[in-house]
C-alpha cells in the first residue's frame, strides 16, 4: 500500500491510497464520521479497477491527521475483536 498526500492544510487532508479498494475506503470514510470534529469525509475513485481512491477529510479545526489516526486505531480494535470472535467460532 502506498499513500500519496495531495493536500495537507490545517483542517483539510487529501490523499490517494494505492492498493486499497472501495471496501476499505468506505469503512474508513464511515469511521471518520464517528468523530464529531469531522465536517467532510468522502472518497472517490474515477475507475473501480485502475484508479487510486482519493480520500478527502475536513475537520472543524482539529488536526485531520489526528482524526485519521484515531479512526484507524478504532478500526484496528474492532478488527481484533472480530478476529477473536471468529477464532472462537471456527475451532
Amino acid at each position: 500500500m502506498e499513500i500519496s498526500v495531495i493536500e495537507d492544510k490545517k483542517s483539510k487532508l487529501v490523499f490517494e491510497v494505492d492498493g486499497m479498494g472501495h471496501t476499505f475506503m468506505n469503512v474508513l470514510k464511515n469511521e471518520l464520521w464517528q468523530d464529531k470534529s469531522v465536517k467532510i469525509s468522502t472518497y472517490s475513485a474515477r475507475h473501480p479497477i485502475i484508479s487510486k481512491p482519493k480520500l478527502i477529510l475536513e475537520t472543524d479545526g482539529k488536526d485531520p491527521r489526528e482524526a485519521l489516526k484515531a479512526a484507524v486505531s478504532r478500526l484496528k480494535k474492532e478488527s481484533e475483536k472480530f478476529k477473536k470472535g471468529i477464532a472462537k467460532e471456527i475451532k
